[in-house]
């Protein structure tokens, strides 16, 4: 599935298929990747790693689409979506994934939860019980 058109409109700032950037990377405002980038990302905002980019960095940012290779560790605080082409060599973790068929992921994945969500996995039956029955 595509990344939404808002997020697609939204992008002001492109680093082209020409550039090579290597160094520690901040920005505010939504950013796409098409050429080859090393080192760290870091961003509250939405990051676009198009078809054919490079990534290898630890990138941890609000939202990202990945369409192309990613070297590294995700946080995403929002959402995770790789798209068919994407491909992510590294850990990632996120509050909600949303993955394509054709992806390739090798690594683990940790999904943050949300603090009023409760985690039927890991709570004893005997407090699932209680929890249940006061609904």
């Amino acid at each position: 599935m595509a990344p939404s058109l808002k997020d697609i409109e939204s992008i002001s700032t492109i680093l082209g298929n020409e550039t090579v950037f290597k160094g520690t990377m901040k920005f505010t405002k939504p950013l796409k990747i098409d050429g080859k980038y090393e080192g760290r990302i870091e961003s509250e905002g939405f990051l676009y790693i198009e078809e054919g980019a490079e990534v290898r960095a630890d990138i941890q940012v609000g939202s990202i689409v990945i369409g192309g290779v990613v070297y590294g560790d995700i946080e995403a605080s929002e959402k995770l979506e790789m798209l068919s082409t994407g491909q992510v060599i590294g850990n990632i973790r996120t509050a909600k994934l949303k993955i394509a068929d054709g992806v390739r992921f090798e690594g683990k994945c940790d999904m943050i939860s949300d603090p009023e969500s409760i985690d039927v996995f890991s709570a004893p039956v005997t407090q699932l019980k209680q929890d249940h029955n006061e609904l």
